[in-house]
């Protein structure tokens, strides 16, 4: 790695999926977003209405997560929740998919419930689908990944952030399997330019934090920014198996 991509900002999702967050820290999501030029802002459904006029004919566009966190949501649901936030704004979504699916080997499930998704928004819209990588070993990796590729989704995006980080081993294994057609998102703690630099180098095409300002300014990440939704490090006991002895 030698030196970061001129259009660093351009790739960096700026997110902010706390909670607690107030309409005046939507509004200075929005605002930075703006001055640094990134990508979008990444959102709650609650906050997409808000966030496209706040950035109107800015060129930063408005994400919003569907299924957010867990996953668990029916397919008809998270359709409905993806249609409602393109009708406010919404120009990509980022659905969590049904994990829990994909764990019991039930592929077609996992499948219907991305489809639902995709056709529900067509392809006007850029749909970017969660697996939560850090729960997932190679092959389910793998699996999950090609199964997204063929229900017509954008992208396939590595984490929610709240149940374990983006690495470079799994972007680069994402980007062996989906090819260089698909986009993929990292997310879930980046905080620093090495780390987002070092996933890019991997293969991702967009960075998903909200410490984008720091990655971008060679400042270091607030305090304040960390609990956006980007956990530090996964409570032991919910650790998986995967992760706690090493992926099988």
């Amino acid at each position: 790695m030698t030196k970061a991509p001129e259009n660093l900002a351009a790739r960096i999702d700026h997110t902010l999926l706390r909670a607690d967050a107030t309409g005046e820290d939507i509004d200075r999501l929005c605002d930075e977003a703006k001055r640094f030029h990134f990508a979008a802002v990444c959102v709650n459904p609650t906050w997409v209405a808000r966030c496209a006029e706040r950035l109107k004919d800015s060129g930063v566009l408005v994400c919003a997560v569907v299924g957010f966190p867990l996953g668990a949501h029916l397919p008809e649901v998270k359709a409905l929740e993806a249609k409602r936030a393109v009708a406010d704004g919404a120009a990509e979504v980022d659905m969590v998919a049904d994990l829990g699916a994909l764990k019991s080997g039930h592929d077609a499930r996992y499948d219907r419930d991305i489809r639902a998704v995709v056709s529900e928004v067509g392809p006007a819209v850029t749909v970017k689908v969660v697996l939560e990588t850090a729960r997932l070993g190679r092959d389910e990796i793998v699996r999950a990944a090609e199964i997204v590729k063929a229900a017509g989704a954008k992208f396939v995006k590595t984490s929610t952030g709240f149940a374990g980080e983006a690495t470079v081993d799994d972007v680069r294994l994402l980007r062996e399997t989906v090819g260089s057609a698909m986009g993929i998102k990292a997310s879930g703690g980046i905080r620093t330019r090495a780390e987002a630099l070092a996933l890019i180098e991997a293969g991702a095409t967009r960075i998903g934090t909200s410490s984008g300002v720091a990655i971008v300014s060679g400042g270091e990440p607030a305090s304040v920014d960390r609990p956006a939704g980007e956990v530090l490090e996964p409570h032991p006991l919910t650790l998986p198996a995967s992760r706690a002895g090493g992926r099988s």
